[in-house]
């Protein structure tokens, strides 16, 4: 070992410098004894993404509803553009179903792993609150608290507050990966937030310093209250993502990224995981979904390029991923994709969609059932939300909720989802299905489980 690297690991911690000569594997961090290992990445789509021109009708008669609101802007059946069918009724943006240009042997593309039963989709999911504000309604989905904003803590964090089968110590179980963190992981302490693991270090002067600087940081946090304790944690965050980083990635199994910030934050997830110090939660938001205009004509266009940066990074993090035995990463993988709300059925004047309602999911992972799930309503004026709007018919937090049930083995969604009632599986994912926790129980300090104001 070098000096500098000697010195380097005198700064860190304990727990780090044991292992610092050593790979970083999960007989180092993750060595759970049992626990649960799966991993959740929730991925939100900012603006509000057209889930009509990402799962349309192909067939019946709301097809033709479909084609008489959208003359310019649907999706067609025949062509280059056409439609790829997910069942007899709907279909699937053909974006999701290309690949780089140049890549030799294509890898996996959504529409791949939908049909090799990797993908789930949901149809007609959201909240039912008639909100078409971006803010309020990203608050409401983040926090878990549909109609409340002020909830201290977003769902994410809940469920790490609640879940009974992870290690007591882990120095990595959530990561926001990004310039901001998501309101899903509001009041979790132990978030770490990230865009890149190769400037995520403590390099402020020379190298010789380093050693230095550690041991009096260190100092600095060595009381015991959450300041400290989390100054601490943070430079324990550091000291790991350092020691296993810096020597560039190349992604397993032919995988390949789109350019711009949602590839290369996929790929910050794929290299965090790939560490085995942990994680248990990441975030990723994707923005550019507020089409009033401009949308593009007949799959083409504005939103045509955006569905295949979305649906080529996808793509390309479960490739990235898909190993065997040990390196099998999906196997407990589980990605959930959502967007705030939907949009209007009609197009509008400028070529574009407004805020609407309803909306889909999708659910992607080593352990997804594949196929389109949910109650598809119809799209006759009379059976549109607000005479414009896809209604909603499955509650977000049903799909949440299965993942967190199936995969994450945490039943306590009377904590996680205050005031949510009456789940039962949809069938997204595959799982023990332990009996959910969301009765109406009186907790110690008097209030009922419908009473948001304990969570604010």
């Amino acid at each position: 070992m070098s000096s500098s690297r000697r010195g380097f690991i005198t700064g860190c911690s304990a727990a780090v410098a044991a292992y610092a000569g050593t790979q970083f594997n999960t007989l180092a961090f993750g060595d759970t004894n049992g626990a649960n290992e799966d991993i959740l990445v929730s991925i939100f789509l900012r603006g509000g993404l057209d889930g009509l021109n990402l799962v349309m009708p192909i067939g019946g008669s709301d097809r033709g509803f479909y084609e008489a609101a959208r003359p310019d802007i649907g999706i067609p059946l025949t062509g280059a553009n056409a439609a790829l069918p997910l069942n007899a009724q709907l279909g699937f943006h053909p974006a999701t179903n290309t690949w780089p240009n140049g890549s030799g042997t294509p890898p996996a593309t959504l529409y791949d792993l939908y049909q090799d039963n990797k993908l789930s989709l949901v149809v007609a999911a959201g909240m039912n609150v008639d909100n078409r504000s971006h803010f309020d309604s990203m608050g409401y989905m983040e926090l878990g608290t549909p109609g409340t904003l002020s909830t201290s803590t977003g769902w994410l964090t809940r469920h790490l507050q609640t879940a009974s089968n992870l290690p007591p110590e882990i120095l990595l179980p959530a990561l926001a990966v990004g310039n901001l963190q998501q309101a899903s992981l509001r009041g979790a302490t132990d978030a770490v937030n990230m865009t890149n693991p190769d400037s995520f270090s403590l390099n402020v002067g020379p190298f010789e310093w380093r050693a230095a600087q550690r041991v009096a940081m260190r100092n600095l946090y060595s009381a015991e209250s959450w300041l400290h304790e989390s100054g601490s944690l943070t430079l324990d965050a550091i000291d790991l993502i350092e020691l296993n980083s810096g020597d560039g990635y190349t992604p397993a199994n032919g995988a390949l990224y789109p350019g711009g910030s949602f590839g290369n934050h996929l790929q910050t997830v794929a290299r965090m995981i790939k560490t085995d110090i942990g994680l248990r939660v990441a975030t990723v938001d994707f923005g550019g979904w507020d089409t009033h205009n401009g949308q593009g004509n007949e799959g083409g266009g504005y939103y045509s390029t955006h569905v295949q940066e979305l649906a080529r990074g996808l793509a390309a993090f479960y490739t990235d991923l898909n190993g065997s035995g040990a390196m099998n990463y999906t196997s407990r993988l589980t990605v959930v994709v959502q967007s705030e709300f939907g949009r209007r059925l009609g197009e509008n004047a400028d070529n574009g969609t407004d805020h609407g309602h309803g909306n889909v999911m999708m659910v992607m992972s080593g352990n997804a059932t594949g196929g389109v799930h949910g109650t598809w309503p119809g799209l006759a004026p009379e059976q549109l939300f607000d005479n414009a709007d896809l209604e909603v018919t499955t509650d977000y937090r049903r799909v949440l909720s299965e993942v967190l049930i199936r995969r994450m083995g945490n039943n306590q969604l009377r904590s996680i989802f205050p005031g949510y009632q009456g789940y039962t599986p949809l069938g997204v994912v595959e799982g023990v299905d332990l009996p959910p926790d969301d009765g109406e129980t009186i907790f110690s300090d008097g209030f009922e489980t419908g009473d948001l104001s304990r969570w604010t």
